[in-house]
């Protein structure tokens, strides 16, 4: 394929996700939306209303020798068949998340496209959340020191979705479907290998899939984390609460509203005042001295989730890595898979991941 040239893309699913990808791609350079399938018709009525070509079949999307690139936006639990027909057929593939129901039909995935010499991609949009991205780039520039301790949870107080999402067979429920997101930010944040994983699935609107679940994960570095889904949250906790040996960050909401409090490097040490708490004085659990700490607003980091069909066409193009390795999918997985055992067992996993 010549450099510079437009790649036509069909979409299968035109749901929620599946539109979301269109409106995505209408803003991308060099990657047009040229048709879509889907078994319902009113789906189908929506993306003529958007100009795009509907196929009568799945067969007809494959067979159309146009098409370059194939965006899979179905319920789970066929992402991994229509996946490999896709590839098999000669075309570059992206898959929403959860890719595979198991981490093992992520593998059959991965040896196909091998085989086929055709690309394959998992959307994990919210690697480019720019709440994420502020915690990321406080990782990494150290802005709190060594950070040894994280929270990550999204809230909700609407249960689930009254759709497949509420079906085991279709790899419904919370785990999979907020989970495979928290999880993955979780892992691209430290180079280090888990150590151990706990876990507790909540099933409180009786649901036969988890409507929320809690994970305390330990890694080989010393760093430990919460990571936490609900759907029955009246009050939500923060959406980030991060402790580093420096100072403390908290992002609120999906607004980023939050700061950074941290120790003042200019002054020295400043024994707190006891304050009264309860019937008692504390002074362990008193706050820290304003003169002895800073309390500073949170950096803000720019970014666009279009940046992952950019990066497709120059991974399709041989020019550069992915940006969504299948390697790191797979590992978030197998992940979801020992948080699945713990809770069920209702142990502590020990296992290196």
């Amino acid at each position: 394929m010549e450099n510079g040239q437009t790649y036509n893309l069909a979409i299968i699913g035109f749901g929620g996700m599946g539109s979301y990808h269109g409106e995505l791609i209408d803003e991308v350079e060099r990657i047009r939306v040229t048709g879509v399938y889907d078994l319902v018709d009113y789906r189908m009525q929506l993306a003529e209303t958007r100009g795009y070509k509907t196929y009568e079949s799945l067969n007809a999307v494959l067979s159309d020798e146009t098409v370059d690139i194939v965006v899979i936006a179905t319920p789970n639990d066929i992402h991994k068949e229509l996946s490999i027909q896709a590839l098999r057929a000669g075309k570059h593939v992206v898959c929403e998340k959860p890719v595979t129901i198991n981490s093992s039909d992520l593998l059959d995935i991965m040896k196909v496209s091998e085989e086929e010499g055709r690309i394959f991609m998992v959307h994990q949009n919210r690697r480019w959340d720019e709440d994420f991205l502020i915690i990321k780039d406080i990782f990494e520039k150290r802005k709190v020191g060594e950070v040894f301790h994280l929270e990550s949870r999204v809230q909700g107080a609407n249960g689930i979705p009254g759709d497949w999402r509420q079906l085991k067979a279709y790899g419904g429920g919370m785990l999979l479907d907020w989970g495979v997101h928290l999880l993955d930010q979780l892992l691209l944040l430290t180079d280090s290998k888990i150590e151990s994983v706990a876990a507790s699935l909540s099933s409180i609107l009786g649901t036969e899939v988890d409507d929320g679940f809690t994970s305390h994960i330990r890694f080989k570095n010393g760093l430990t984390a919460l990571i936490e889904v609900g759907t029955t949250n009246y009050i939500k906790l923060p959406r980030w609460y991060v402790k580093g040996l420096e100072g403390t960050v908290v992002i609120v909401d999906w607004d980023l509203s939050g700061e950074i409090v941290k120790n003042n490097p200019d002054v020295s040490k400043i024994e707190p005042v006891p304050i009264q708490a309860g019937r008692g004085l504390t002074k362990t659990m008193a706050p820290p001295s304003e003169e002895s700490t800073l309390r500073l607003p949170l950096d803000r980091v720019g970014d666009s989730g279009q940046d992952f069909y950019s990066n497709v066409v120059a991974v399709i193009e041989g020019v550069t890595e992915p940006a969504v390795k299948n390697e790191e999918v797979y590992r978030v997985l197998v992940l979801i898979e020992t948080i699945f055992e713990a809770a069920e067992t209702n142990s502590v996993i020990h296992k290196e991941l």
